[in-house]
């Protein structure tokens, strides 16, 4: 099924008799497959409204990311988010949706300084699990009362709604980066060096570890004075020492780290860590010190390790949450994709997921 219009979104929905599998460009299956009938949502295509000089973009829920970012980029601005491009690392085709980015709130390097898709996200128009249309925010920054639906639908993965409309603020893409670069570092040596950058008055905008070849990351956006000058200073004080890449070849450094291309064209377990920063070194310690890419000064950890691992157990004395991104089929039946909620917000997802969809037929199982 793929309506062309959200009162055709609103009918299917509504007279399903069964599973639905929400799908938007298909670039980001994860978890164990939905059994049900596919409803995709790229028929629901075009930016409805953009006004550069306000900051706002409205887009249909299937618009393809590259379409919305190109009109952004003609008017030299941006989704200051920096969503990823998961294709290389699940071996995906296709073309993300908007709606998907916003449904996975899916947020790249960028998100240390500028917070998550959430936080660009201004309203959503979506059709319930009972086909009723409903709409939250608007193209303003605004306090509601109630269900704070945007927050909601942002990372709900399809199951509270299907969305057909986003509003975003974007951001102008800045004059100048530059990205200072250090190899040979250790996680340990890395992360601190990181937290001591991301601590300091320069405005940092990535800080990443990749450890293949012990490489750290840290980026700067601005001004080209400014960037110029937080990149003197850094090098004389945190990162010292450390060359500067610049441009487009600074550019590319950041679309590796976002799309996590260290990890890409495998066959193991993928896993996406959250965790305070200052106890990555230690969790890639207690795995064996694999393959990983750390962004956000090491408070996110992709990391690729052998199927037959329980990476939950693993690390199960730190703080933090873990998603498995990528499996085989039957890994992904049997170990569920997102971590088991505490009973308190388990009973409050609950009652969620039964006040939007009271059949439970909107991708069934994947969240709990």
């Amino acid at each position: 099924m793929t309506p062309e219009h959200e009162t055709e979104v609103a009918e299917m929905i509504a007279g399903a008799t069964g599973a639905l599998r929400i799908q938007g460009g298909g670039t980001r299956h994860i978890g164990a497959s939905v059994e049900g009938d596919v409803l995709r949502t790229s028929g629901l295509s075009g930016v409805t409204l953009y006004e550069p000089g306000a900051l706002t973009l409205v887009a249909s829920a299937g618009t393809p990311l590259q379409d919305v970012e190109a009109t952004l980029a003609a008017e030299g601005q941006r989704l200051a988010f920096e969503p990823m491009d998961h294709r290389g690392l699940l071996a995906t085709s296709g073309n993300s949706t908007i709606g998907g980015v916003v449904a996975a709130n899916v947020s790249g390097p960028r998100r240390i300084q500028v917070g998550a898709c959430r936080d660009s996200l201004l309203g959503v128009r979506f059709v319930d699990g009972a086909g009723r249309v409903l709409k939250n925010g608007g193209r303003v920054m605004k306090n509601v009362t109630g269900y704070d639906l945007v927050k909601l639908m942002a990372g709900s993965w399809g199951t509270l709604g299907v969305m057909t409309e986003v509003s975003l603020k974007v951001q102008a893409v800045p004059e100048a980066e530059a990205t200072l670069v250090a190899e040979g570092m250790t996680a340990e040596k890395a992360v601190k060096v990181l937290s001591a950058a991301l601590g300091s008055p320069f405005d940092v905008s990535g800080a990443a570890f990749v450890s293949e070849d012990g490489k750290a990351l840290v980026r700067l956006e601005g001004l080209e004075s400014s960037v110029r000058y937080r990149a003197t200073r850094l090098q004389s004080g945190a990162c010292q020492d450390w060359s500067v890449v610049e441009g487009d070849m600074s550019a590319d450094l950041w679309r590796d780290v976002r799309d996590v291309k260290a990890l890409c064209g495998g066959d193991s377990t993928i896993w996406r860590l959250s965790v305070k920063p200052t106890d990555a070194p230690a969790v890639l310690q207690k795995l064996g010190n694999p393959n990983a890419v750390c962004d956000w000064g090491g408070g996110l950890i992709w990391v690729d390790v052998p199927d037959e691992l329980d990476l939950r157990a693993a690390v199960s004395g730190v703080s933090g949450h873990a998603t498995m991104v990528k499996a085989f089929e039957a890994m992904r039946k049997h170990v569920p994709a997102f971590d088991p909620e505490p009973a308190p917000l388990a009973a409050l997802s609950k009652g969620l997921r039964a006040k939007f969809d009271p059949r439970g037929i909107l991708n069934p199982g994947l969240m709990g």
